[in-house]
């Protein structure tokens, strides 16, 4: 007899109170469901159920033994639901959270080629640097930048970069920083609320702190990019949001052989979400793009 299948009349049995109910529950005869319990009973060589004309009961490992079969029965059926779910295209809307400057910069662009992939699939992006609850807000994953936090999923994505830049019109009139201490003396963008009053920068001789300031502080990243585009002063900045305009010209990427720091980033979800075929199309997209 099938194993599982017998586990599945035993259950019932201890469920509904004897044989004959389980039977019923089972769609089975109730000669067919004691065949069940023997056939385990035998196979186990215990006893599971002591009965009697009016009333059954579970021996001490007959107890013990509908746990182990009410949770291998679980894991089954959810095993078939998440085969299931592999077979399904991904369909339906999407909610996800991502940082300001990263959700416009490398999120937006790439959006493109997912939903032609899944041509199913809707997407609501909520763009905000503040740490969003996924449950109270709705959101199905995240991308966050810091440690992710406890009780969530997190798949790593490549780590945020950094990027000191000034325009050319700039350093023709100030001059060009040849080595970190130079900054001191010049005009240095900075990132409100959170104004950081030294950058660090490293290099194979060690890593230093260097103490920066400028008449010009704005709280958005791209507003610093602008700022830094027209000849206010050096920015340092994600270096996603400033590439384009290395590449172009426009901006001037000053000391490209030190280290700045970089902050991890990565997506994250709840644990019991990630059976849902649209949520785990674009888990895995992102990790396919951006790790």
């Amino acid at each position: 007899m099938d194993l599982l299948e017998s586990m599945r009349v035993y259950v019932a049995a201890v469920e509904k109170g004897s044989l004959s109910a389980a039977a019923a529950d089972c769609g089975i005869s109730a000669t067919m469901a004691g065949n069940h319990l023997r056939t385990l009973e035998r196979r186990l060589g215990m006893r599971l159920l002591n009965r009697t004309t009016r009333r059954q009961h579970l021996t001490a490992f007959g107890d013990d033994y509908y746990q182990r079969c009410k949770e291998i029965l679980r894991l089954v059926a959810e095993t078939d639901v998440q085969a299931q779910n592999l077979q399904l295209a991904p369909a339906g809307k999407l909610r996800i959270s991502a940082p300001v400057t990263f959700g416009t910069e490398a999120l937006m662009p790439a959006l493109s080629t997912y939903l032609d992939r899944y041509p199913e699939v809707s997407v609501d992006v909520v763009l905000s640097d503040r740490v969003v609850d996924l449950v109270e807000e709705g959101c199905e994953l995240a991308i966050r930048i810091g440690a992710p936090d406890g009780g969530l999923v997190a798949r790593p994505l490549a780590p945020y970069r950094l990027m000191i830049c000034a325009s050319p019109a700039y350093l023709a009139r100030r001059g060009t920083p040849r080595q970190p201490a130079d900054l001191s003396g010049h005009e240095c963008l900075s990132f409100l609320p959170s104004a950081v009053a030294h950058w660090r920068l490293s290099d194979p001789e060690g890593a230093c702190q260097v103490p920066v300031s400028g008449r010009v502080q704005v709280n958005h990243g791209q507003a610093l990019r602008v700022a830094a585009l027209h000849g206010l002063g050096i920015v340092l900045q994600p270096a996603i949001l400033m590439e384009a305009d290395v590449q172009a010209g426009r901006l001037v990427r000053l000391f490209p052989s030190h280290g700045l720091p970089s902050r991890p980033m990565n997506v994250v979800y709840l644990p019991d979400r990630y059976r849902s075929p649209k949520l785990r199309s674009f888990v895995e997209f992102l990790v396919e793009r951006f790790a």
